[in-house]
């Protein structure tokens, strides 16, 4: 046996992504990081071993504007390049491949961490060191470092370490939480396994193992739905184990798991009622895919309050747009839907106040083990959103070894320098605005060779009629105002006809439903068409915001719809009866606007309109020292249009007045955070690479004789955040960023410009 001791900045237990993004965001602030993990495939539930889909604030595109940014973003749309087949061994090299690139990170796979020292009385205990057992290597090894990361999950590392925990579900009187039980218990979600099939092209036969189910025994044939096209996560409903412990009983669960996996194959090959001749089993889990388990106690506990309120956090870190989504605790075995979701108007914040224990002075977590009750985990559970939390947890504990702080007191006495620090790397965050000093692009004068100032569809847009048959809406930016929408209707009242044409606020500026009126007229529409008709609002808000154009049904009457996307505006449709909710086997709960009014079904198409007066939503300012994300509006300079998708002599400037001397530049080009990715491609889309993104570009700089010279050329870009650090300082008294191709867009578009002299 061999036996070791290593010392880091940073130690991170637990390689699903959670700690794959803390160990990756640590490492590129400097601090060095040992990610410790138990298995032999990182990812967690996400691997190949497990098979989890990767979902996170879209909510399977609910929300709006809604994808992560930061470095589960890179995930998303590495993976959305390498691999559009959903393949889950690729996926595997993606996440693997972003732990790799770092050279301050050292991998330590099929690694248990067993052992935790740690000293100190229970309120104010420190951690010491942590220490693993690596399989088929016989060493143990002893990880000291001045920052750990609970990253596993089911907590054990906190737990070892005396860090305060709760278990199950919490009184409804304890937090107020409509949700929650009269009396407090130990129900937990289940576990479940996955399995997947193909179609082998000629019979194949399925003899069941001696531990199949027999489903007849069971209420699933009554209470669940089984169809031979779905694979993998439609199955997520094969869940048991909410009433016992989902880690001590883990064997047990796994077992009557498998069991009933084999009983749903057999009853779907050798029932009689399944056109499944040519099926086959593909791939099962033999890994339980856990729920929750422990939840660690921090100086702020996240509940349903919070979620559906959508608090707005000042220590906001990260962001999360799943329902709140809780399973009964018989799980597959239950009577009633396998699930109860109710999700807030837009996305909701999570602060850092709940990434850190309350008593353990040096101990982070992220993940499901987050300071939340088991009603608000229903909705940060899911793991894009346990990914930003991630990132927000390794760059605090990299801030805190460095500044020689603790995660308290950098969220109370250092929190501009974390919230800073998230945008800076493009993490996951809303509402936050670059206020950082050391941003010298925040002190120059911004230009552009042209700046898109047209809201609207192109003259030449080839558009079909869409019948008036339910209300529908645009979702537009009033920057600076909204004096009036033009619309391409017709109509077969012979006579013609009247249009209700309202203008809503959205309430929050990260939203995207109407919330508070604001005015309502009536629209004539001549007989026949297409006519462009105009309703006039003369809304001037104080600050620039978005706002809902909403078009009442008109039996007769049709808008013109054009497949094609408006840069900053989105087309919504409002739920009719028969449509289908956003999972077919849960009923959905009344007077949620986000899933009354949907952008789904209209992604990438636009009702055609015009927008008056000029907007000043892409003007060249707004890619220095604001958002980094649409919020009350598109945040980012959009060129004019290209033509044939032709962007030369397109540029962003930023100029000072004396000469800046530079060590980085960094540049976030647009992805199109509202375009729905999926790591297993549970929605698959089409592009392999965002139509939005800049492809090759320049950086220019000019010299003291007054002429442009090349600093760096990028070409194949497939990347929203881009660093370009110089060897030597580069003086100058001007920056441009000269834009030579997109991936397909009209426009060229730039996020942000960040200008650093070190």
């Amino acid at each position: 046996m061999l036996a070791e001791e290593r010392t880091y900045d940073i130690v991170v237990v637990g390689g699903g992504l959670a700690g794959v993004c803390a160990a990756v965001a640590a490492a590129r602030l400097g601090s060095s990081v040992a990610l410790v993990h138990n298995r032999p495939v990182l990812g967690g539930n996400s691997s190949s071993e497990v098979r989890v889909w990767v979902c996170g604030a879209t909510a399977h595109g609910v929300h709006r504007y809604a994808r992560e940014t930061g470095i589960m973003g890179e995930l998303y749309t590495e993976n959305q390049y390498r691999n559009p087949e959903g393949n889950p061994h690729y996926w595997d090299q993606v996440v693997l491949d972003a732990v790799l690139a770092e050279p301050l990170v050292d991998l330590f796979l099929n690694t248990d961490v067993r052992q935790v020292a740690a000293d100190g009385p229970q309120d104010a205990r420190t951690v010491r060191s942590v220490t693993g057992w690596t399989m088929g290597a016989e060493r143990t090894t002893v990880f000291r470092a001045a920052q750990f990361l609970d990253c596993t999950g089911d907590g054990l590392v906190g737990h070892l370490a005396g860090a305060r925990y709760r278990i199950g579900r919490e009184a409804r009187s304890q937090y107020g939480e409509s949700w929650a039980p009269e009396v407090a218990d130990e129900a937990l979600l289940g576990s479940t396994i996955l399995f997947s099939t193909k179609d082998a092209g000629r019979p194949v036969k399925f003899v069941p193992p001696s531990y199949a189910k027999d489903l007849s025994t069971t209420p699933i044939l009554r209470n669940r739905v089984l169809r031979t096209g779905d694979n993998g996560c439609d199955y997520w409903w094969i869940e048991w184990g909410g009433e016992l412990d989902t880690v001590h009983d883990n064997e047990r669960i796994r077992d009557e798991l498998q069991s009933v996996v084999m009983g749903v194959w057999d009853h779907i090959k050798n029932s009689g009622e399944f056109d499944a001749d040519h099926l086959t089993l593909e791939w099962v889990g033999s890994l339980p895919g856990k729920r929750e388990y422990r939840r660690f106690v921090g100086d702020h506990t996240l509940t349903q309050q919070d979620i559906l309120g959508q608090r707005q956090f000042d220590d906001r870190i990260a962001f999360g747009g799943w329902s709140v989504d809780l399973h009964p605790v018989q799980g597959m075995y239950a009577d009633e839907p396998g699930a109860r979701q109710r999700y807030a108007d837009g996305v909701f914040h999570i602060p850092l106040r709940s990434l850190y224990s309350a008593n353990v002075g040096n101990l982070l977590f992220a993940g499901r083990n987050i300071s939340a009750t088991h009603i608000a985990f229903g909705a940060t559970r899911v793991m894009a959103t346990c990914a930003t939390l991630g990132e927000a947890a390794g760059t605090a504990a990299s801030l805190c070894a460095t500044h020689r702080l603790t995660p308290r007191q950098l969220a109370h006495e250092r929190l501009e320098l974390m919230a800073q620090t998230l945008l800076r790397q493009d993490a996951s965050v809303i509402g936050v605005k670059n206020t950082d000093d050391a941003d010298l692009a925040r002190t120059a004068r911004v230009t552009a060779s042209s700046a898109q100032d047209v809201l609207g569809t192109p003259p030449d847009a080839d558009a079909e009629p869409y019948p008036l048959t339910r209300d529908v809406a645009l979702l537009l930016p009033a920057d600076p105002a909204l004096d009036a929408v033009e619309l391409l209707a017709r109509t077969e009242e012979p006579g013609g006809t009247e249009l209700t044409v309202e203008l809503w606020g959205t309430g929050l500026p990260e939203n995207g439903v109407p919330a508070d009126h604001l005015a309502t007229t009536t629209v004539p529409v001549p007989p026949g068409g297409p006519h462009w008709v105009r309703a006039r609002f003369g809304h001037r808000p104080e600050r620039p915001q978005n706002v809902v154009v909403v078009v009442r049904a008109r039996p007769g009457t049709a808008l013109h719809l054009w497949d094609g996307r408006v840069d900053g505006a989105l087309s919504l449709r409002r739920r009719a009866e028969g449509d289908a909710a956003v999972d077919h086997d849960i009923p959905e709960e009344e007077g949620q606007s986000v899933l009354e009014w949907s952008a789904r079904e209209l992604r990438r198409r636009s009702f055609c309109f015009r927008a008056e007066p000029a907007t000043a939503a892409f003007a060249p300012d707004k890619a220095v020292g604001g958002y980094q994300r649409p919020y009350g509006g598109p945040q980012m300079w959009s060129s004019a249009a290209l033509g044939d998708a032709d962007p030369t002599g397109e540029w962003l400037q930023l100029e000072w007045d004396e000469p800046a001397e530079l060590r980085t530049v960094q540049v976030v080009f647009d992805d199109d955070v509202d375009e729905y990715l999926n790591n297993l491609h549970r929605h698959r889309t089409p592009f392999e690479v965002m139509p939005e993104l800049v492809r090759d570009y320049r950086l220019l700089a000019r010299g003291e004789d007054g002429q442009w010279q090349t600093v760096q050329t990028v070409r194949g870009n497939r990347r929203r955040h881009r660093v370009h650090r110089f060897a030597q300082p580069l003086r100058t008294g001007a920056l441009r960023i000269a834009v030579d191709g997109v991936h397909g867009a009209r426009h060229a578009h730039v996020v942000a410009v960040r200008a650093y002299p070190r």
